[in-house]
């Protein structure tokens, strides 16, 4: 019988240490694809092998100024593990419990301006009229009431319940947020939400009539297809590989 090599489940100090870069490449990607508020909004990572605890950058660090190093560890309490600063309140009440509760590694929030712009409108769904949009459509749920800030836990898990198996929910009057199993999953979803809600708010723009994409047509682009060479995990990793490639030459120093 042919053996199998069992895989460790105790998470390496690489793995943690990929976790920290990798947060703190999607902060500055989020700078350079203008994404992001300055020192608000937040993204968080699940440290690897330790449940209930996350990766967050300190609040009021500029995001382009991310590094490895940098991150702080909360928990569940919103309570500081590591580092010395304290977990941002609304970091905490969003982000703890949508990790807790859906099992994302993986969680990104933003009032980026293409996909804040069409949560101001009343009708604010993405529309399938393109093919990237047509890939995202099924994977977002609407919060279609602003609550206010969010001060207490009982928000995340409102949007936790809300977003059901959704990744993505998108916040009326607010902006989006995104789950992913890697960062890199969830970064490339909410760098491709902005561009489609860019794309749909310009050709709404012209005054003409959008061309939705038949279910039939969207059904097709989203069967795999039997000569696929690079599936969807593999089209995560090689896109974020690319954009860490353009950091190291455009804003290096995230990796320290």
């Amino acid at each position: 019988m042919r053996s199998m090599a069992v895989r460790s489940l105790k998470p390496t100090p690489d793995a943690i240490h990929e976790a920290r870069v990798h947060l703190a490449a999607a902060l500055r990607l989020a700078v350079f694809h203008e994404l992001d508020e300055g020192i608000d909004n937040h993204f968080t990572v699940s440290v690897p092998g330790r449940s209930g605890q996350y990766l967050i950058l300190p609040f009021g660090r500029h995001w382009s100024e991310a590094r490895a190093s940098d991150m702080m560890v909360f928990d569940d309490r919103g309570a500081t593990l590591e580092g010395s600063a304290k977990c941002e309140l609304s970091a905490w009440c969003i982000h703890a419990p949508i990790h807790r509760i859906k099992g994302a590694n993986v969680v990104l929030h933003t009032h980026q301006t293409w996909a804040t712009a069409l949560n101001m409108l009343k009708e604010n769904r993405l529309l399938p009229a393109t093919q990237t949009a047509a890939f995202l459509t099924h994977e977002i749920a609407y919060d279609d009431e602003y609550q206010g800030t969010a001060d207490f836990p009982t928000e995340g898990e409102r949007l936790a319940a809300l977003m059901g198996d959704k990744s993505i929910v998108f916040l009326k009057n607010h902006g989006v947020l995104v789950t992913g199993d890697s960062v890199a999953q969830a970064y490339r979803r909410l760098y491709k939400v902005e561009r489609c809600c860019r794309t749909q708010i310009l050709a709404l723009s012209t005054g003409k009539e959008l061309n939705i994409l038949s279910d039939e047509v969207i059904a097709a682009v989203n069967a795999p297809a039997e000569m696929e060479s690079h599936p969807g995990t593999e089209r995560d990793d090689l896109f974020f590989e690319a954009m860490m490639r353009v950091l190291d030459r455009e804003l290096p120093g995230y990796r320290d």
